[in-house]
């Protein structure tokens, strides 16, 4: 297991152990997700524990290829799985060992990290994810300069809180790694701080 592939189990088992020891209406808090509660990212990341490649191919066809319809149509109807599935599918091996068509070690990190920030920054809960991964994707948004997020980082200098990390230069977004994480992901954090659309 590579230095990337290594932060995704950590980070998928402490959201798990965070959601474990929440009270239940914490399931249906939103998410930084626009639209998506708490139970709405869980179904969404945990896709790959529950579903084959070949039931993955048969929903991306009812979707007719699109897969922004295929994630909210899924985690709109697995949203209302029991609580108990949703720990076992953030705990289980299957979802440790996934990797995005495409994306390899780095897209599954960034997809765990991202994700688990929707709901702990959301939450003004602690990040679940090991710091060792939260920089390696704020390195890989960084180093796409916003564009996969459709972000404008011209004259914008980010610089971490909580660790010795910074990138940029221009104005000024402080806080801490995690959050920049969202920031640098398109989201609007609670405190309305977001960055530019490019």
């Amino acid at each position: 297991m590579n230095n990337l592939e290594s932060g995704v189990p950590p980070t998928y088992d402490g959201l798990a152990d965070l959601l474990d020891s929440a009270p239940t209406e914490t399931w249906d808090t939103p998410s930084l997700c626009a639209t998506w509660q708490v139970r709405h990212v869980v179904a969404h990341v945990t896709m790959p524990a529950r579903l084959t490649p070949e039931q993955f191919g048969a929903e991306m066809a009812a979707a007719g290829g699109d897969f922004t319809l295929l994630s909210n149509t899924v985690a709109a109807r697995d949203a209302s799985l029991p609580v108990a599935d949703h720990l076992a599918h953030l705990r289980s091996p299957l979802l440790h060992e996934w990797q995005p068509p495409g994306g390899g070690a780095a897209g599954a990190l960034s997809h765990a990290v991202i994700h688990s920030l929707d709901v702990t920054v959301a939450l003004d809960r602690p990040t679940v994810a090991p710091v060792e991964a939260v920089i390696a994707v704020l390195d890989q948004l960084t180093a796409a300069n916003g564009a996969l997020f459709g972000v404008d980082l011209i004259d914008v200098r980010l610089e971490a809180a909580d660790i010795d990390w910074s990138w940029g230069s221009g104005k000024v977004v402080r806080t801490d790694s995690g959050r920049l994480v969202a920031l640098l992901s398109g989201r609007t954090l609670p405190d309305g701080r977001a960055l530019r659309r490019g």
